[in-house]
């Protein structure tokens, strides 16, 4: 089952038009919403529709699957005006650009299938990336064993020896080194492994997590999945060990590979598109800064407040974009759906006043009230080209732009009329 952001499922049972689920799977659902307030989850929310039960979405996308095996796919909501094909196949572009997912591999031929699962397609990525390690070699290590043998073999302990070999002369508590694949590393991906065996339904998938998980079978399994990422040490030449212990990371730790999108227990892969869309565009405008010019992301240099001698409130924009040490221009990204022709005193272009608050914030203290601070919107129908500037107030130097991100050509498309250009290539915008 695909869907969009927002969108509203009921129970098929009450016979409502619309997109609906099994009584199963909603009961699920709804049990989740219902959980307590520090255990709920963020990605769904309970609501009405004509009178009856409905669970809602909200700005989480990726895939969700139920216990009874049920999937939903959840994608981002510009794509309710294109194909959701398209809009599957722009999500996992978006994604390569997360923390964690840059070893999705667009090229793969899965990717295409329209008909592979979202959920299929991830957990395909990490058998393929565990089967490079095969093949390249399962890198063993010595390791501290322990054992009562039948010759002597490293050193003897005398402590446990005496205690179990009083009457043994033929025995020797030793304990010595041996080199085996049982290291952290292998163990998180053979765990992994075993945990994908039970998450995929294509046969293919199967197929291969059988036989990745018979050529670790001498490993034994993560018995603390947390204190072995902490173990991991790759070393040299084990480069090609990397890509699936981030899959099994996402595999292993928690439901999302980005915080805050609560537990339940259900193999799901889910994520804030707001974080999505800033990891996207920090990446391609990255590359489009003028010389001399650096683009900075999720930087902290200063906090709201003061108060007895401690900083209160740390402000962090989204986008810095910097020449030497001086900030030039605050951008901040934002997932919201813009309207141009809603230009009126009380629609406002369906902007957010909060929004506004935070980059006058951010201008006074990284700008000092002179300069350009830019809100991030994505090019939508409805918004096709920039807004006209608006103008602080409480400072005449002081301007704010608010812009399209077009994902067809992955850039801003800029006011004729800025000082903008300085700092981005110019994209003139399209009349």
């Amino acid at each position: 089952m695909q869907i969009f952001e927002f969108d509203t499922v009921v129970d098929s049972a009450d016979g409502l038009d619309g997109q609906s689920v099994p009584p199963l799977v909603f009961k699920w659902l709804e049990e989740q919403c219902l959980t307590p307030d520090e255990r709920a989850p963020v990605w769904l929310k309970l609501t009405s529709r004509k009178g009856r039960r409905a669970i809602q979405f909200t700005h989480y996308v990726g895939v969700l699957r139920a216990p009874c095996g049920f999937q939903i796919e959840i994608l981002p909501k510009i794509g309710r005006h294109s194909s959701r094909d398209q809009a599957r196949k722009k999500l996992i572009e978006m994604l390569i650009c997360l923390r964690g997912f840059r070893h999705i591999k667009t090229s793969n031929a899965d990717l295409q299938t329209e008909h592979m699962p979202l959920l299929e397609v991830f957990l395909r990525q990490f058998l393929e990336a565990a089967g490079q390690v095969v093949k390249r070699g399962v890198r063993s290590d010595y390791s501290a064993r322990q054992a009562n043998l039948s010759s002597l073999r490293g050193k003897l302990l005398m402590a446990p020896h005496l205690s179990q070999n009083l009457v043994r002369r033929d025995r020797f508590f030793s304990e010595y080194d041996e080199y085996i694949q049982d290291r952290a590393e292998n163990r998180l991906i053979h765990t992994a492994l075993r945990k994908t065996l039970g998450m995929c339904k294509a046969p293919g998938n199967q197929r291969l997590a059988r036989e990745l998980c018979f050529v670790f079978a001498d490993v034994p399994t993560c018995t603390d999945i947390v204190l072995d990422f902490k173990r991991v040490r790759l070393d040299r030449g084990m480069a090609y060990y990397e890509p699936a212990l981030e899959w099994a990371r996402l595999i292993l730790q928690g439901d999302s590979p980005v915080t805050g999108a609560g537990k339940h227990h259900a193999p799901s892969l889910l994520f804030p598109m707001e974080a999505v869309f800033e990891a996207y565009v920090a990446k391609h405008l990255r590359a489009q800064v003028q010389q001399g010019s650096t683009l900075r992301s999720q930087t902290s240099k200063h906090h709201l407040v003061s108060h007895q001698q401690q900083d209160w409130f740390r402000l962090k924009p989204d986008l810095l974009i910097e020449k030497g040490r001086q900030t030039c221009v605050v951008l901040d990204t934002k997932w919201k759906l813009l309207d141009s022709v809603k230009g009126n005193s009380r629609e406002k272009y369906l902007l957010s006043q909060a929004d506004f608050y935070q980059l006058h914030a951010y201008a006074h203290l990284y700008l000092k009230d002179s300069g350009n601070v830019v809100l991030i919107y994505p090019l939508t129908d409805s918004f096709t080209k920039p807004l006209p500037v608006f103008d602080f107030n409480s400072s005449e130097g002081l301007k704010l732009w608010v812009v399209p991100f077009c994902f067809e050509s992955c850039r801003l498309l800029l006011p004729e009329e800025s000082s903008l250009d300085e700092y981005l290539f110019y994209e003139q915008q399209h009349s």
